[in-house]
């Protein structure tokens, strides 16, 4: 017989089904065993003799032949979708053993982080886990619709690069055949290149960085969602659909993953207007709030931007707020430089309940300038002959910004650790396997 999804059996009340799937429960209750049996669609409760269940565990894989009944109205489960029936068990095969579990996955899971990634295959299998997960997906796939229907082209950016992009030392080399090369620290320079083809662009990257920091907010390898545009007639309109992409991403996951919402008890922020403050007025509020002095500071400490992200709240009623102008000479080479004031940019992170999640601003597109820039941040004209290429023959103004889609999971499910929110984390103590005993994130 065909296999049905345990989500279908809610329609096939008094019909022979044949459900496969894993034992997620046993329960003994004298002569009857109750078996709770977990697919991708759902959880179901089924019955059978004792006899029958004698050798199953929770884990294993089973094939369950059996006819769906509906539940006394008094014994519903009303927690979960197919609480109205249950099977009654005529055949039950073991497809294959699971060994003993070593610690319980269930709901109430309570294990360190470094235990629950040491058996990531096993842990994933809890809902509360799969919930991070599915909303993840589901802010992706807002993401690319968002930008689909704004006329953006998906692209696939290389992994292996020539060059560091964004300088500085933190990157990971590799030895790619007899030269060297990098892991991409951003797909920058290929989202601008890709502008001077299709004008509007974005793409899901994996991104490296080799910082040389064991936090809850910093992992080596992760994913941005990167978009670039072109013919801007201002900076803002790159705010602007930044807002934009928020808002829908939010509101689709409001929409979509209610489950996993209700389940983990998340909370999904509202956007009306994210409001916008230099870097200079946020330190200078800072100051007056709290008397700590990192006026003079390039950037936000992170005690500062929780500090302004508090102010947001206060003063805007938002979980959200741009930072803007951060100082030229701590933004790369082609970032472009106000007018106004060049010893500041056209450029802005937004910050979400204290937390940075997008970076972006608008870049040089005059090719001499560019130029000049790469020889001043110390940079070899040569390792960017073929970005520059695309500037020598004519590039419109253009800018464009990136997402951390961890960091955006971690701050609407309130978790602790940024590596909760990426399947299989790397970072300085681990790849899959822990390189070390000790591994202990603090909050920098």
């Amino acid at each position: 017989m065909k296999r049905t999804l345990i989500i279908d059996s809610i329609k096939q009340t008094g019909k022979e089904v044949t459900l496969k799937g894993w034992a997620n429960t046993v329960r003994a209750h004298g002569k009857i065993n109750f078996i709770d049996l977990r697919d991708r669609s759902g959880i179901i409760q089924t019955v059978c003799s004792s006899d029958m269940a004698k050798d199953v565990k929770e884990e294993d894989v089973l094939e369950i032949h059996g006819i769906v009944k509906g539940r006394p109205e008094k014994m519903v489960n009303k927690e979960i979708a197919t609480g109205s029936v249950e099977i009654e068990v005529k055949e039950l095969k073991i497809i294959a053993k699971s060994e003993p579990l070593p610690f319980d996955i269930k709901e109430g899971m309570k294990v360190a982080l470094p235990t629950l990634l040491d058996h990531r295959p096993l842990t994933l299998r809890n809902e509360n886990i799969q919930a991070i997960f599915k909303i993840k997906e589901e802010s992706i796939k807002s993401f690319r619709k968002t930008l689909n229907d704004l006329d953006f082209t998906e692209f696939q950016a290389p992994t292996i690069v020539p060059v560091a992009t964004e300088g500085g030392a933190e990157v990971f080399s590799v030895d790619y055949y007899e030269h060297k090369a990098f892991l991409a620290q951003s797909p920058q320079l290929y989202k601008q290149m890709m502008v001077g083809v299709f004008e509007r662009v974005f793409t899901l990257a994996h991104a490296y960085r080799a910082e040389p920091s064991v936090t809850t907010r910093h992992i080596a390898e992760y994913i941005s969602l990167d978009a670039e545009m072109g013919f801007i007639d201002s900076w803002v309109e790159l705010m602007d659909t930044c807002e934009l992409l928020l808002k829908n991403m939010f509101l689709d996951i409001e929409k979509n993953c209610k489950k996993e919402i209700k389940l983990t008890k998340s909370i999904v922020p509202k956007i009306d207007k994210i409001p916008r403050l230099k870097m200079r007025e946020a330190q200078e509020i800072i100051f007056q709030r709290t008397k700590r002095d990192n006026r003079k500071l390039s950037d936000l400490e992170p005690e500062d931007e929780k500090e302004i992200a508090e102010w947001a709240k206060e003063e805007h009623n938002s979980e959200l707020l741009f930072i803007t102008h951060y100082p030229t000479k701590k933004r790369p080479f082609y970032t472009f430089p106000d007018p106004e004031d060049p010893e500041f940019t056209l450029s802005f992170d937004i910050l979400f309940r204290g937390l940075e999640i997008v970076t972006g601003g608008q870049r040089i597109n005059e090719y001499d300038k560019l130029v000049a820039n790469v020889k001043k941040w110390g940079n070899k004209l040569e390792n960017f002959e073929l970005y520059l290429q695309a500037f020598k023959y004519g590039m419109p103004p253009e800018g464009g910004f990136a997402l951390g889609s961890e960091r955006i999971v971690k701050q609407i499910m309130g978790l602790e650790n940024l590596r909760e929110a990426n399947l299989f984390p790397r970072d300085m103590g681990r790849v899959d396997i822990r390189l070390s005993k000790s591994e202990k994130p603090k909050d920098k």
